[in-house]
Order: C-alpha cells, then structure tokens, then sequence
C-alpha cells in the first residue's frame, strides 16, 4: 500500500460513515432488491481500502426480507440490540451482526412483527450512531410508506434514495411522498431511483423528472428475471450475474457513491491568512536575489 493509500485509509477510519436510506411510497417495486445489491456493489467496487466497511440495517422491523434476501439466518437481530443498547459500544454492537460472504454485515430485523415494538426512537438512534462510527456505508431498507421510524431514518440519513417504477400508482403516491418530504424541509437529500426504467408503460423514463421534479435520476432497468432468480436463491444479481445491465447500473451507482466520499475526504486544507502573507513574502523576497 502506498503512503498516499495510507493516508486515505487513516482518513476513512476517522470519519463518520454515511447512512443512505433506500424508501419507497409502495411496495412490491424493488426496494429491498436494491438496498442489499447496492451494499453488495459498494463492498465489490471499494478499491481505495481494505479495511472498509459496508452494512445494511433491515428497517422494516415487521416484515423484513433482507436476511432471506441474502440467503442468511442470523442468530440475533435487532430486537436483542435493543435489549442491551444502554451498555453497547460499536466493538460489542458487531457482535450482534451477520457477516455475508461479500464482507457485508447485516442488523436484521426481528423475527416476529410483534416485536417492531420494542424498538424505541432514542436507542434506534443510538444503534444508527454506532454503526455509522464502525462503517464506512449504512444502507438501510425502510418498509414502504411513512412510519413514525421511517421519518426518523430519513431525517437522520445522509442521502435517501426514493426508489419509484413507472407504474402509473408508483409515479402517484412517489409524488405524494416527495411533496410530504418537501415541505419538512428534507428534499434537499433525497435522490429518485426508477427501478424497471425499461418496462412497458404509457409513462416512459424520460417523461419522470418532469412528473417528479427531478432532473437526474438514477435508472435500473428492467431485468425480472434476473432480480426474480437473485431474491428466490438469495444470492445478490451483483455476484451471480454481474455482466447483466441491472447489475452493471447499479454497480455504477456504488462507484459514483464511493467517488463522492473520496472527494469529501481529500478536500484540500485551506491556507491560512498567515501562510499565505508568509508565502508571498517569501515569494517576493527569492524574487529579489
């Protein structure tokens, strides 16, 4: 590793991980499908350090699918961090996470929707600032619609992906989501995600920033299919069929993702007032000789 890798990976290590919310207004279009192969793609794609790390919190605490989504079966899911939040630190809250054979760690959610209840703001919150502090990406999959928790996440999450289809009902309710979220002051981080951009519809992929007020997109093309064979098996379209165009747009997105918070982190230090009156002197003075 070069000094100047090393360099970034020391950064990395002491900045906070940035939490990306994937929500829907319905359900049934690919949301969860595209939180675990977005985190799947972010731990393929980061080439810059070894040591990065990538995790998912399953977030519909009722009905998650992300573990089965993965063909994973954790010991402990959310329900148990909540149990001893009060005492965790990041070291003692991995523990509680199931590593998948790509590096990335899962927080599942609880095994019965019943227990959705045990899981209170203050130590949601909590349990959101110790993997932000152990990881250099959260990806967390909200159940569809507006949950007391959603908004939460969503207010808390760095960038928030609203992940929308061309149905006609998609395109509605996706609007209707956007507006609410308009007027809490929170557009400013959401980026549209149109899922199936390719299907057969009256509303086309180039009618949508129109419709939703968004002039670049992201799009992920229709392959059924594949997505169908990926979530029945369990093993993310991203690793089995990375040469598909489904995998590759979303592979893209991951790189995109990773070259922003390589830009953040090697923001170049400004020169101070003094320094630079030091180096124009300096300047003026050799200039002299």
């Amino acid at each position: 590793m070069s000094v100047e890798e090393k360099a970034f990976t020391e950064q990395v290590r002491n900045k906070r991980g940035e939490m990306i919310a994937i929500c829907s207004a319905k359900g049934g279009i690919g949301k969860t499908a595209m939180a675990v192969n977005l985190a799947v793609a972010l731990s393929k794609n980061n080439t810059k350090s070894s040591n990065s790390q990538i995790c998912i919190m399953d977030a519909d605490f009722q009905f998650g699918d992300v573990g089965l989504s993965m063909d994973l079966h954790p010991t402990f899911t959310i329900k148990d961090v909540m149990e001893s939040i009060d005492t965790m630190d990041k070291h003692t809250l991995s523990s509680y996470l199931i590593k998948h054979s790509s590096g990335v760690k899962i927080l599942a959610a609880p095994d019965r929707p019943e227990y959705a209840d045990l899981v209170f703001p203050d130590r949601l919150d909590k349990v959101c600032d110790l993997l932000l502090s152990g990881h250099d990406y959260v990806i967390v999959d909200t159940p569809s619609g507006f949950t007391d928790k959603t908004l939460q996440i969503i207010e808390k999450a760095d960038s928030v992906f609203m992940v929308t289809t061309l149905e006609m009902a998609a395109i509605k309710s996706t609007k209707l989501m956007l507006e609410t979220l308009i007027l809490l002051g929170l557009r400013d981080k959401i980026k549209l995600l149109v899922n199936r951009s390719t299907m057969d519809s009256v509303i086309k992929a180039s009618d949508v920033p129109d419709f939703l007020g968004e002039d670049m997109p992201y799009y992920v093309p229709n392959e059924w299919e594949v997505v169908s064979q990926s979530l029945n098996s369990g093993v993310p379209f991203v690793l089995k069929n990375g040469k598909t165009d489904i995998a590759k747009a979303v592979c893209k997105i991951a790189e995109q993702l990773i070259q922003r918070r390589e830009i953040s982190v090697f923001q170049p230090k400004q020169t101070s007032f003094i320094q630079s009156i030091i180096q124009r002197a300096l300047g003026g003075h050799s200039s002299t000789l």
